[in-house]
């Protein structure tokens, strides 16, 4: 029987977002678990708010981090697993930063040997903190923290690819000394393997870390220039799955689809169960895939203000914890008996050099090939230019055709639906 792949949500408190934090109720807590464990999902992510968490540098609040070992226990009781993002770090449109590397104390956040003594005290507290409860599986540096590093971020913390690998290279070192042996990674949006001048690279997001995690998201012109059913909107997520192996130098290195979710109104309520049922079929068809975790489990409340409209409805279940359509989807993926995807054969050639990653972005070369691929009926993966002749890496991925974008017609406009 091949291994089981992980079915799972992000986890968004039903009552006060991630502002529960400040008073934590466990009842809350449980009940919103009991609506996601009834799902037959295995695992949650959860999300401390760095600043509630680490308000001062040298102060690391132990009632705060007792508290996430309470949900992670209540998680077990549930049958869940938890993984745990670390530097939150941004959410839902908001940045969540202490302030003792803001305003008046602004201290880069990837190169300032204070902030790092700091951060990695923190990430180290919270996996010590887990590490002997079973359902631990291991810590996320934190949530897409690329984007402060760099445009289109208002106020960014500039940084070289260089202190980045030296900045990703301790944190998880320290998540590794707080918790040894458990599933440490980092995860960031797509900007690293689209924006040419990111600082976070697709080599770095594919070599640091137990596994690779993907964060996709179809507003990001995806939707925009095809259409809500189209084969790149509903293949996007396996799309950055597969992309993500070109610079893997593990073969069979795990990807884990970290976040996905059904924006409104691209994918309008109405078509957000065909369009998870789309892309989780399509994703489990990549290889080596570790698990799919939806954003998110319950919708953010009316009563909250000021979030992008989007993000009041993405949830699984409602507000009130009532499973929606898009639910009944994933419960029903996560019940389906494990199966192993066959290699994918044709390899499509992407660059190395991460200043050609827009190339890999929607509207590029490398995009609009790989879903000419798709929509003839190919099942493409990547491979860099580097590596396309290197035939020992090819064999070990399974790959017997390699070609070029200019090989491939250009992708036809697909299903404009709104």
């Amino acid at each position: 029987m091949p291994p089981a792949v992980r079915f799972g949500v992000n986890y968004t408190p039903s009552e006060g977002w991630f502002h529960h934090w400040l008073d934590f109720d466990l009842d809350s807590v449980r009940a919103d678990l009991d609506s996601i464990a009834a799902l037959g999902l295995d695992h949650i992510r959860v999300f401390p708010l760095w600043p509630y968490f680490q308000p001062n540098r040298t102060l690391i609040r132990e009632r705060a981090v007792s508290d996430l070992v309470r949900l992670t226990d209540a998680a077990a009781e549930r049958g869940l697993d938890v993984n745990v993002d670390g530097l939150q770090g941004h959410l839902s449109s908001f940045d969540f930063l202490p302030a003792w590397t803001r305003t008046w104390h602004r201290r880069n956040l990837f190169t300032d040997p204070d902030v790092l003594d700091g951060q990695a005290a923190y990430l180290r507290t919270l996996a010590a903190a887990l590490a002997d409860r079973p359902n631990f599986l291991g810590m996320t540096l934190g949530n897409e923290v690329n984007q402060f590093s760099a445009d289109p971020h208002p106020d960014p913390d500039r940084a070289t690819r260089d202190e980045i690998d030296r900045w990703l290279a301790r944190m998880l070192a320290a998540c590794e000394e707080g918790a040894p042996g458990r599933l440490h990674l980092h995860a960031e949006y797509d900007a690293t393997w689209y924006q040419d001048d990111q600082p976070f690279t697709p080599a770095q997001a594919a070599r640091h870390g137990t596994l690779t995690a993907v964060h996709s998201w179809v507003f990001n012109g995806t939707a925009q220039r095809h259409g809500r059913a189209s084969v790149p909107a509903e293949h996007h997520a396996a799309y950055l799955v597969e992309l993500s192996k070109a610079w893997a130098e593990d073969p069979h290195r795990p990807v884990w689809l970290q976040e996905v979710g059904a924006p409104a109104p691209l994918v309008p309520p109405e078509h957000a169960a065909a369009f998870t049922a789309a892309t989780v079929a399509n994703a489990l068809d990549c290889p080596d895939l570790w698990g799919i975790t939806w954003w998110c489990s319950h919708d953010v409340s009316r009563e909250l203000a000021d979030f992008p409209e989007l993000e009041y409805g993405l949830g699984l279940l409602t507000n009130d914890r009532k499973p929606k359509d898009s639910a009944r989807v994933l419960e029903r993926a996560a019940q389906e008996p494990p199966r192993t995807p066959q290699p994918r054969t044709t390899a499509l050639i992407v660059p190395a050099d991460p200043a050609a990653r827009s190339l890999c972005a929607p509207g590029g070369a490398v995009f609009d090939a790989y879903f000419r691929l798709v929509a003839d009926g190919v099942r493409p993966t990547t491979v860099l230019d580097t590596r396309a002749t290197d035939h020992d890496h090819l064999t070990a991925r399974g790959i017997t055709e390699v070609v070029t974008p200019d090989q491939v017609l250009p992708t036809p406009q697909g299903d404009t639906r709104s």
